[in-house]
């Protein structure tokens, strides 16, 4: 298949077919992430991902997945975006699935009936990169939106039909007590945007981003491995809503953790309390094993 550059996916889309539909990200202003900083941001042409597909159909049998890269490709124009979703499911008859990461600004610039064609016509899951509940938080960092237009992206996806995973960032706020209003904050827009699925990841300082130079200053102090399972833990306890599923087995966590909320939040706190209580640094995910 035909990439340009380093091409990224959610954990979960490990066995999906990739389409690379725009090249880096429609924003790419956000601090913390040097994903796409080496690409200057285009929509690939129709007949280029089209042709793409067509290689992909005599390449693969029984596609059932596909993750649209790079890494906001809901801010393709929806008549596009359908013709894309359409010719994939003429290519791949037992396809069940298309995700894409979704920036927060591009998604409210869908109407509600450009969302539902979109998952009438296959876009199933969106990855949105919530990042925090923090609203002085998502402006430092650039998110480009605050708390209220976060929240908005996200309840018309729900309402759109479409499953959202929202991403947060443990350690986001740095060392301090901005990491407790951080956590707490981050709960509230869980319960208000009501994701199905909440996936954390832990803040890793990427070399060439404004975060990266701030560590580098002692501008910014991350949080030690047993702070950032401190704030994980304020998080499940401040998080209300039911049938939430947590993912938290992401590589560039110290503690991989897995469930239910709230079926299963005793558990989860209890498997955070255990290495709070001894400190065993023998129970974290060791240094080197840890990435994005």
């Amino acid at each position: 298949m035909r990439y340009e550059g380093n091409i990224f996916r959610p954990f979960s889309e490990a066995n999906s077919y990739l389409l690379q539909c725009t090249i880096g990200c429609s924003h790419n202003q956000c601090t913390f992430c040097g994903m796409y900083k080496d690409k200057k941001y285009r929509v690939r042409s129709l007949e280029e991902i089209l042709t793409d597909i067509r290689m992909a159909q005599t390449s693969y049998h029984d596609v059932e997945k596909v993750f649209l890269c790079d890494g906001d490709a809901i801010a393709i124009d929806t008549d596009m975006l359908l013709e894309i979703l359409k010719a994939l499911k003429e290519a791949f008859p037992l396809l069940r699935h298309v995700g894409s990461y979704v920036g927060p600004q591009s998604t409210l610039q869908k109407s509600m009936k450009d969302l539902i064609r979109l998952r009438e016509n296959g876009l199933k899951k969106a990855y949105l990169g919530v990042e925090t509940g923090d609203d002085s938080l998502l402006k430092e960092i650039k998110k480009g939106v605050g708390y209220a237009e976060m929240l908005a992206a996200g309840r018309n996806l729900i309402a759109a039909g479409i499953n959202v995973s929202s991403m947060v960032l443990l350690g986001l706020a740095g060392k301090g007590p901005r990491s407790t209003d951080h956590a707490i904050a981050t709960a509230r827009i869980t319960n208000e945007m009501k994701p199905q699925y909440l996936a954390a990841l832990t803040v890793t300082p990427v070399p060439n981003t404004v975060l990266h130079h701030k560590v580098k200053t002692g501008e910014f102090t991350l949080l030690d491995p047993f702070e950032t399972l401190a704030e994980m833990k304020l998080l499940f306890e401040n998080i209300t809503i039911d049938n939430l599923k947590f993912v938290g087995i992401h590589a560039s966590n110290y503690l991989p953790i897995n469930g239910t909320l709230q079926r299963d939040r005793a558990q989860m706190i209890a498997t955070i309390d255990s290495v709070l209580n001894t400190r065993d640094k023998g129970a974290l995910r060791k240094e080197n094993m840890r990435g994005l």
